[in-house]
């Protein structure tokens, strides 16, 4: 399946009566502090406090009752759990969630508390998969990956495509953070066909495998991230990967102490409590400032799930 603009707006039609619409935000303070116009498409306040509610639901609402009753798996570090647990709930069906151990506490406890089966796993994706491949041998369930899943990346694209209707004119440039890589692709789908925009992925210097595909034109498959921003882990997917490269002009990369500071600055000027990855795409503006004067951006910020005993300050 090749996806199109039509397959995002197919999603916003499937998941509108389950999801929010969630605000799109600004601050002066930031935009004089940067020297371009900010507006944030604020998903930290999203079902389940992350994007990834707009894919799984898709993913779930798009399944036939009896695919349904086989029940549904995943791997996830928590937000795709979270949300996946949270559409199987509101369809009556089961959920196993794998995760790896070194997850954030409070999104366990999420993935848990939404009614999902928890299985942990050692921290890496080789690990999530095998234990995803065994408990399907066991139990017949339908894998809904968490990005390299046609149904997950048009949902996701449903952020932006609402985003772009809420502003008052299209943006110079969209700019959202890449890990899997499905809310990336899904944003460049629904703006793609917006002339004049600059489609950009944000993605730390510590989590680099998207960034040295793209540059290299080859997908890595196996790569240790090491950064804070802990839903920016995964590896990108196949699906995705094809797509950003074809539609997406650039990624760009930022550091650890660049996310602390800008998750620090979303905080306190536009009073949102997002998690690492979300501050991810601001932080990249930051090291890259030569890119952004003068322009409008609009950020997808993705998601606000953290542990607040472990802040990174």
């Amino acid at each position: 399946m090749t996806l199109v603009l039509a397959d995002i707006q197919q999603a916003h039609r499937l998941i509108q009566p389950h999801i929010h619409c969630t605000p799109v935000v600004g601050s002066s303070q930031l935009n004089k502090m940067l020297g371009c116009d900010l507006l944030f498409k604020a998903e930290n306040l999203q079902k389940t406090g992350a994007f990834k509610a707009r894919g799984a639901c898709n993913a779930v609402f798009s399944l036939d009752d009896e695919n349904l009753q086989r029940g549904l798996i995943t791997h996830s570090s928590g937000n795709h759990g979270a949300a996946l647990a949270w559409a199987a709930a509101l369809r009556g069906a089961d959920c196993t969630v794998v995760m790896p151990n070194n997850a954030p506490a409070t999104k366990k406890a999420a993935v848990a508390d939404y009614g999902a089966r928890v299985e942990f796993c050692q921290p890496t994706m080789a690990s999530r998969e095998d234990t995803v491949a065994n408990i399907i041998k066991q139990q017949g369930s339908i894998m809904i990956h968490p990005f390299d899943n046609d149904q997950i990346i048009a949902g996701q694209g449903t952020a932006a495509l609402e985003a772009l209707q809420q502003v008052e004119q299209s943006p110079d440039i969209l700019i959202a953070p890449v890990g899997g890589g499905g809310l990336l692709a899904g944003t460049a789908l629904s703006a793609k066909e917006i002339a004049g925009v600059r489609l950009l992925g944000a993605e730390p210097e510590a989590a680099n495998d998207a960034w040295q595909g793209f540059k290299s034109g080859t997908r890595l498959t196996h790569f240790k991230p090491n950064t804070l921003a802990d839903g920016l882990r995964s590896t990108v997917g196949e699906r995705n990967f094809a797509i950003i490269c074809d539609l997406v002009d650039d990624i760009l990369l930022t550091s650890e102490a660049r996310i602390v500071e800008a998750m620090r600055l979303i905080w306190t000027r536009l009073k949102m409590v997002v998690e690492p990855s979300a501050a991810v795409p601001l932080a990249a503006i930051m090291d890259h400032p030569e890119q952004f004067k003068g322009k409008s951006v609009l950020i997808i910020l993705s998601g606000g799930n953290l542990d607040l005993d472990v802040l990174p300050w």
